[in-house]
């Protein structure tokens, strides 16, 4: 598979393409600042410089075009709610329309759990950043796109258990980034599980058969 990753270089996405590389698959890894190539190439995947503020539909398509996937996991992370806006909002929206506009079909989304940060006291900027997450997932949603939105609870930076959690609605908690890139990794790669919005907390159940189980009871749902 040809994954091309927006956020390459983020703490999730440099994890996702080390695994997308062990597994045979190319990976093209978009990257804002170019001081962050090398960290992209260090997880083996090709860098590509891209702007989700300044690109335009067109500009994202071409280099989206010739992929199989798009992992979307970019995020302005904390520089202000403008470039929340920008890159968490209208650029997802832009990616969408661009993975839409190549034929591109298959789009997973890094999204955040609802219930982030309601155990302490929060600021203006990340109540828009929640609300600007929400509106990024509704409008993907509305995509004709074969999309999985994954919610990861409070990301951690130690090492992975390689079990999860995951549901369409389970409780709060926290989660190893090893294990939400492992997740990815194994749930890109099932396309009969799309179209789904699933929550992703640390568990008990091996990721592999996580994904397993959440394929049997998404194929069968009655559709809507």
């Amino acid at each position: 598979m040809k994954v091309f990753q927006i956020g390459a270089a983020g703490g999730v996405g440099r994890r996702l393409a080390r695994l997308l590389i062990t597994r045979g698959d190319e990976v093209t890894g978009m990257h804002r600042d170019p001081a962050q190539a090398e960290t992209v190439r260090a997880a083996g995947a090709t860098p590509l410089v891209g702007d989700l503020i300044n690109d335009s539909v067109d500009e994202l398509a071409r280099k989206i075009g010739g992929h199989d996937a798009v992992v979307f996991s970019a995020g302005a992370h904390g520089t202000g709610p403008d470039k929340t806006t920008a890159i968490d909002g209208k650029g997802l929206e832009k990616a969408a329309d661009a993975a839409a506009q190549v034929g591109v079909s298959r789009f997973v989304l890094v999204s955040v759990f609802p219930e982030a940060g309601r155990g302490r006291q929060t600021t203006e900027g990340f109540e828009h950043y929640m609300k600007v997450k929400k509106t990024a997932d509704a409008y993907l949603a509305r995509t004709g796109l074969d999309w999985l939105i994954v919610r990861p609870g409070t990301l951690l930076d130690e090492r992975g258990t390689g079990r999860v959690t995951a549901g369409l609605a389970i409780e709060y908690g926290d989660v190893p980034r090893d294990d939400v890139a492992a997740f990815i990794d194994t749930a890109l790669h099932e396309p009969a599980l799309n179209r789904v919005i699933i929550e992703l907390t640390t568990g008990q159940t091996l990721v592999a058969d996580a994904v397993a189980r959440l394929v049997t009871s998404s194929t069968s749902r009655p559709p809507s």
